[in-house]
């Protein structure tokens, strides 16, 4: 089981289009994956933090993404079992 904590804010466009790839990419790669979405409206600390940068995904605690990432690179990152793990962040934007 991946974990995956994805930041982000209601109304935020690009975050519900992360959290589509995110299941889409989980689906057709058949990866078993805990997605956890934190609100950063609801803490000044995380709106301080990830305020200008949301969506900003985290996959077994290491930043994998902020704004957006392609399917084919968030693949490659589910499938090796983190960003460290794929040889390279994976971090887009």
């Amino acid at each position: 089981m991946i974990a995956l904590r994805l930041y982000t804010r209601p109304g935020c466009h690009l975050c519900d289009d992360m959290k589509a790839q995110i299941q889409r990419v989980a689906k057709a790669t058949n990866t078993p994956i805990a997605l956890e979405e934190v609100d950063i409206s609801t803490d000044a600390d995380l709106e301080t933090r990830y305020g200008l940068e949301i969506p900003v995904l985290v996959v077994n605690g290491k930043k994998a993404a902020k704004y957006r990432i392609n399917e084919d690179a968030l693949a490659r990152i589910l499938r090796a079992g983190g960003p460290g793990a794929a040889g390279g962040s994976g971090e887009t934007g």
